[in-house]
């Protein structure tokens, strides 16, 4: 009995040392076929010399799908969606999306591109990011909707979360569903508050594109627009105007310290002030950056001095962060901290979440009881759903670094686009802040006269046709916009470079 006992042990002990070594070997093999697929999703752009820069393929990210046929989706784009999505389809040969993840986007047939616009501006940690991919799974599984009436955690931890990453007295938070409807808001508290209803904005700018935002646009007649101190196209500015890595071709005269640009284009604001509005007005909005103006940069001291000749006109300042917030433009985590200004109202939308319809509009406690005196209420505003996801999105960008990653890489790139605006006669300005970037094309640089919307549209499609997707924008549409994931690496931008280059010089040789 001893021996039987003594044997039917050793089977039990080898037969545990077996599954040992075959777990073992199993979790030896699995993370070598990780480490395979990581070094296989990781291999750089090959840059062909002389030849179009090609993207190795990603095929294991990929997903094949067998579903509607382009041919079918173009079909019910023409007969179905609104006639608006014919208008702003942007390219010749339409791009059919598929999947996207982090800086990467496949269309229908499994063409890789590098995403460099984001869903304009909106992409801000990375298409499908795991981290923000998985908190909106966990809150799926937990409760999809309910509304502000009730109280619930995810609302309350997250605007206590987005407060904590702004300065004092800007701490009362409403949430909305898009950088529309948070301007929309805004107007309507600025009126209140201030019981004047003048809105002043600048030439060139974009707020929304909602029935009262519209009036804020650049050509709308339902506002004033003041002239927009852009320091390459306008009729004041230098080589030292901009605080950014790259500054105009322009010559400047001034002495340091002293900017000979900004004191024009503030008394131009003046004299909006003194002949085309009353005396008091309700607010003035400004965009640290120009986003659909093209990445447009103000002297450095003109935010702050516009903002005293608002605030004398009883008017109050609302930055419109929906593109340039969250860390985008690198040295600040909102575009205003970058002009050493404290705005009375903040909206923002986009990159809050990382592609999902929410915004914000935050203010300070003075004007939100000045907002108390009615009754506002928001369905979806401060889903729990979305306080979910924004949740994620404010810690990715702290635990991935991306706000260091934008200052870094865009330096880079605007850097890199310098040398290629020194190169090339159609290429007139490269400016912008972290990944808000903006490259100027001119038919030459001494007119400075926008390259014509064909030029620009051929150099566009070639882009696109060898892997890359960028924006436009400005006026004339003469600009290309350039905000990509703020997870974009150097050799990112190397491909890109390598491509841009190709473009322009294609462009150039069919002249």
């Amino acid at each position: 009995s001893s021996i039987k006992s003594k044997h039917s042990l050793n089977l039990i002990c080898v037969s545990r040392l077996l599954l040992i070594h075959l777990a073992l070997h199993y979790v030896i093999a699995s993370v070598i076929t990780v480490l395979s697929w990581l070094n296989k999703c990781s291999k750089k752009p090959q840059l062909q010399k002389n030849k179009h820069p090609i993207l190795q393929p990603l095929s294991c990210l990929f997903v094949s799908i067998k579903g509607m046929s382009k041919d079918r989706m173009i079909e019910i784009r023409r007969q179905n969606c609104n006639p608006m999505t014919m208008k702003v389809t942007y390219y010749k040969k339409p791009v059919f999306i598929h999947q996207g993840y982090m800086q990467w986007l496949w269309d229908v047939d499994g063409r890789r591109y590098l995403d460099l616009f984001a869903g304009v501006a909106t992409v801000s940690v990375g298409h499908c990011h795991p981290k923000v991919t998985a908190a909106a799974e966990q809150q799926l599984k937990k409760l999809w909707h309910t509304t502000s009436i009730y109280v619930y955690p995810t609302l309350h931890e997250y605007c206590e979360k987005l407060a904590s990453h702004f300065p004092d007295p800007l701490k009362v938070i409403y949430l909305t569903n898009s950088g529309s409807e948070s301007n929309d808001l805004a107007i309507l508290m600025a009126r209140l508050h201030t019981g004047n209803n003048d809105i002043i904005t600048l030439r060139g700018s974009y707020h929304g594109g909602s029935p009262q935002t519209i009036g804020l646009t650049s050509n709308a007649a339902y506002k004033y627009p003041t002239m927009c101190p852009d320091v390459f196209r306008g009729p004041w500015g230098g080589s030292h105007c901009r605080d950014s890595p790259v500054q105009t071709i322009r010559e400047c005269t001034c002495a340091q310290g002293h900017c000979m640009a900004n004191e024009q284009y503030i008394a131009q604001l003046k004299e909006t002030f003194a002949t085309s509005v009353p005396n008091r007005i309700a607010a003035f909005f400004g965009e640290p950056i120009q986003g659909v103006g093209g990445a447009v940069q103000y002297p450095k001291n003109y935010l702050k001095d516009a903002y005293k000749l608002v605030r004398e006109r009883g008017g109050i300042c609302v930055a419109d962060e929906v593109q340039t917030g969250f860390g985008r433009t690198g040295s600040h985590f909102w575009g205003f901290q970058g002009h050493d200004v404290i705005p009375d109202m903040v909206t923002m939308a986009k990159g809050i979440g990382n592609g999902f319809p929410m915004g914000a509009v935050v203010t300070t406690p003075e004007i939100a009881a000045s907002f108390a005196k009615g009754l506002h209420f928001n369905t979806f505003g401060g889903n729990p759903l979305a306080c979910a996801v924004a949740s994620s999105v404010l810690d990715t960008i702290r635990e991935d670094d991306t706000q260091q990653n934008s200052l870094r890489v865009g330096t880079y790139l605007m850097t890199e686009l310098a040398k290629l605006r020194d190169k090339y006669e159609i290429i007139g300005d490269v400016r912008g802040k972290g990944l808000q970037i903006g490259v100027e094309m001119v038919r030459d640089k001494a007119s400075r006269d926008p390259l014509p919307p064909e030029a620009m549209a051929e150099i566009f499609e070639d882009v696109k046709d060898m892997g890359v997707l960028i924006g436009k924008g400005a006026i004339y549409g003469q600009t290309f916009r350039i905000k990509p994931p703020m997870c974009i690496t150097k050799e990112d931008v190397d491909f890109f470079m390598a491509v841009f280059d190709k473009s322009v010089r294609n462009y150039m040789e069919r002249r």
